[in-house]
């Protein structure tokens, strides 16, 4: 008996049908994941909770000790730009943390144990605002005394942390929105928003050739445009640390292991960069930097998670994070 020829590829017909299949699903996934414009551009929808802590008299979320909880995801961006805050102004004792985690079976974040009878943040939001069919995202900041929300964006959470609790405070003398330097921070986060923390987004979840082609040009070019002027000042804003660096660090520290392959930003890793690779390893080394960021956290989450950019479900090996322990030398950095 004659052995069985090995089984041929498909016809033409068949390959060109089961593309077509796959495509129209992966749209329809993506659709799901991420909104998009006509033009196929990733479009990040709107924060819905915007209220304000504050240290004046008579506020409604008045600052305090012990009152307030962050619920975040160690594998997001927006929810480490809060971690960061709060270690650097050391607020560990005064804000407390929930760690939540992504689960693709969900769709979404999910609490490790029953939390405040929630299974899922979903859940916990609905809790929040009964009828509420907004995204759950993190991070979240809570009000233990009123049970409530406070606020679900970042931008405004970390501001809070630097300005309204330096009673609370380890290193109130922190200031990384400092009153001289804020019209040159607010231009440098505008800028760095659009380009590299949500550019980023924009590449992973383009749904059309040009979409992807206009976000990955101007990510590389805000990258290039960053790396020159690193070359003269130790942080982006001068010589001390600001809010701007506490936004850029989380996409960095997240760009070669996973936006660099997994959101096909793929020009140029961090580390290849003359001035933003050791500007990387300055923050990362910053006392109390390094706790808050899980490498295997994230490599796990964006390749386990996100299936319609990696259906096959690998999940890489988590980098190896000496790079990040080696001398930075950014001490000596000119200053402009």
């Amino acid at each position: 008996m004659k052995p069985t020829s090995a089984r041929s590829l498909p016809p033409k017909l068949s390959i060109v049908a089961v593309r077509g299949l796959w495509q129209a699903l992966w749209h329809a996934m993506m659709a799901q994941l991420a909104p998009t414009d006509r033009g196929g551009a990733y479009v990040r929808p709107t924060s819905q909770f915007r209220n304000y802590v504050s240290r004046a008299d008579g506020a409604s979320f008045p600052a305090a000790t012990g009152r307030y909880r962050l619920y975040v995801g160690k594998s997001c961006p927006w929810a480490h730009r809060t971690l960061l805050t709060r270690a650097l102004k050391g607020l560990e004792d005064a804000i407390s943390v929930t760690f939540v985690s992504a689960n693709a079976a969900a769709g979404g974040w999910i609490f490790d144990r029953p939390h405040r009878g929630c299974d899922t943040l979903a859940q916990f939001y609905r809790r929040a605002q009964p009828g509420y069919r907004g995204r759950a995202t993190v991070p979240v900041l809570w009000d233990e005394h009123a049970q409530a929300i406070v606020n679900n964006e970042s931008a405004e959470i970390i501001v809070m942390l630097n300005a309204e609790f330096d009673e609370f405070a380890r290193h109130p003398e922190c200031n990384l929105y400092p009153l001289d330097l804020q019209v040159d921070i607010d231009r440098w986060n505008e800028r760095i928003y659009n380009a590299v923390n949500n550019g980023v987004y924009r590449c992973g979840m383009a749904q059309s050739q040009t979409a992807y082609d206009d976000a990955c040009a101007e990510l590389f070019a805000m990258l290039d445009e960053l790396d020159a002027t690193l070359a003269t000042r130790r942080y982006v804003c001068g010589d001390r640390i600001t809010l701007t660096d506490v936004r850029l660090f989380p996409t960095l520290i997240r760009f070669d292991a996973a936006y660099y392959g997994l959101f096909k930003c793929n020009r140029r890793r961090i580390c290849d960069y003359e001035h933003l690779g050791p500007y990387l390893r300055d923050i990362y080394q910053l006392p109390g930097v390094a706790a808050t960021c899980d490498l295997e956290a994230i490599v796990r989450d964006y390749y386990g998670n996100l299936f319609p950019l990696n259906p096959g479900g690998i999940v890489p090996a988590p980098p190896d994070r000496s790079y990040l322990l080696a001398p930075h030398q950014r001490e000596s950095c000119l200053i402009s």
